[in-house]
């Protein structure tokens, strides 16, 4: 997977704190005990009444990768011993991992994830872990409320310029999982099949400006004979209403579509389709974007909107960046071990989990209970198990879902929530996390 220009590992992708912490451990002999690790979120972002799982096939990908050649080793000898290096020069990971599998709803205290093996191996994965589960599963969560308030409409994410070069790909593709139809990023295409589509600056439209004044129909004209009368025109540019007029005017009635980029757009919305309509073009659609987030999607529910097109909002988590996602050790030689920090909690033991719902489909309630335990007995309620293998002496297991095929299963988990689950106001998790001794 390359990272960067001539950069293939992903070994650096960590903190040094593993790696001194690895130090310490080969060290006093600690390091190769066997260790269970498991990811979860403590609690949901303000607001969320459920999570997302996210970024499970960019992981498989990334842990391929995870080796130590020579340019990784030449950056870690500045401050590991001779001893550590050696080590690293060898690695590769050969424990197991289970998960819940991407696409799946997650609630406070889910056992999303479950690293096996020695505590040298599993402890040099924790900040891979995290930072990928930690992105994607909050884009992906805010994409999903996007979604689930856009009465069906077309969804197109544009955030590519408000987030860092090599998160775009990532996000594009968290973005998909939940349910936006296409992205404006190639590189999500090429990486992860994304479909694309993109409309016109506005600076397509002042280049076409001279002494003379702005040709704002001359910029129609040559994107039109470009790309042909299904194309997307920008509007806005000076005035919408002579906008949309000279659009039609140019391309005709079967124009593809108008993009509205500014001002209050649902009153625009209204105008331009009045405007459409009038000139006959009936079947050209209106597309709109501009700082939109969940909250603005859903008020403009009730408008003449065919398509929206979402950037900073989706990019950044739409005010919940992380999914806070946390990697803690549970067990040592089959022993529970968690952390009592006050307000930084963990329980003991490696889990499992199950969810229960009506026959209706709805989800209820999940429970997580001891991994060696049996499960618990449930009467009344259809019940699934919810992790699933990923990972078996450090292969990949073979058969992992799509990424089509888990953007089916997000959305049939969304169907599944009670309705006062897909509401935007903030409230209690969409259902409860029981814990079993």
């Amino acid at each position: 997977m390359k990272i960067a220009d001539g950069v293939t590992s992903t070994a650096l992708l960590t903190d040094q704190y593993e790696l001194t912490m690895l130090a310490a451990a080969l060290a006093d002999g600690s390091a190769h005990r066997n260790c269970t690790f498991e990811v979860f979120a403590r609690r949901l972002p303000h607001g969320r009444r459920y999570g997302v799982v996210a970024g499970t096939g960019r992981l498989l990908a990334a842990l391929a990768e995870f080796r130590f050649g020579e340019p990784e080793l030449a950056i870690v000898s500045k401050f590991l011993d001779t001893r550590t290096v050696e080590w690293l020069r060898d690695y590769r990971f050969t424990g197991d991992i289970d998960g819940y599998p991407e696409g799946e709803l997650f609630f406070p205290g889910s056992p999303i994830v479950t690293v096996r093996g020695t505590f040298a191996e599993c402890v040099l994965l924790e900040t891979l872990i995290l930072s990928i589960y930690n992105h994607d599963s909050a884009i992906a969560a805010a994409a999903a409320r996007m979604v689930s308030v856009c009465g069906g409409r077309r969804m197109i994410e544009m955030g590519s310029r408000r987030t860092h070069e090599l998160a775009a790909p990532a996000s594009a593709r968290a973005a998909y999982l939940a349910g936006f139809d296409a992205t404006s990023n190639l590189e999500a295409a090429r990486t992860f099949g994304v479909p694309t589509a993109g409309t016109s600056a506005h600076a397509f439209t002042l280049l076409h400006s001279g002494a003379d004044g702005a040709h704002e129909a001359a910029a129609f004209r040559s994107q039109v004979d470009a790309l042909g009368v299904g194309t997307t025109l920008l509007v806005d540019t000076f005035d919408i209403t002579n906008g949309v007029a000279t659009a039609i005017e140019v391309a005709g009635p079967e124009l593809g579509g108008v993009r509205i980029d500014s001002g209050d757009l649902g009153v625009l919305a209204r105008q331009v389709r009045e405007q459409l309509d009038a000139l006959g073009a009936t079947r050209t659609k209106i597309v709109v974007s501009g700082d939109l987030d969940e909250y603005a999607i859903a008020s403009l529910r009730a408008e003449p909107v065919d398509a929206y097109g979402v950037g900073t909002s989706l990019v950044t988590g739409s005010g919940a960046p992380t999914a806070g996602m946390v990697y803690k050790l549970v067990e040592v030689d089959g022993v529970p071990v968690a952390k009592r920090s006050s307000h930084k909690e963990s329980r003991g033991g490696t889990k499992a989990a199950i969810r229960l719902a009506r026959h209706t489909g709805t989800i209820v309630e999940e429970i997580v209970y001891p991994a060696s335990a049996a499960r618990p007995e449930l009467n009344g309620y259809e019940v699934r198990e919810l992790r699933t293998p990923l990972v078996r002496g450090g292969e990949v297991l073979a058969d992992q879902p799509t990424l089509r095929e888990s953007r089916e299963l997000l959305a049939r988990g969304l169907v599944s929530l009670p309705w006062e689950g897909l509401k935007l106001s903030a409230g209690d998790p969409a259902i409860p996390t029981t814990f079993v001794r």
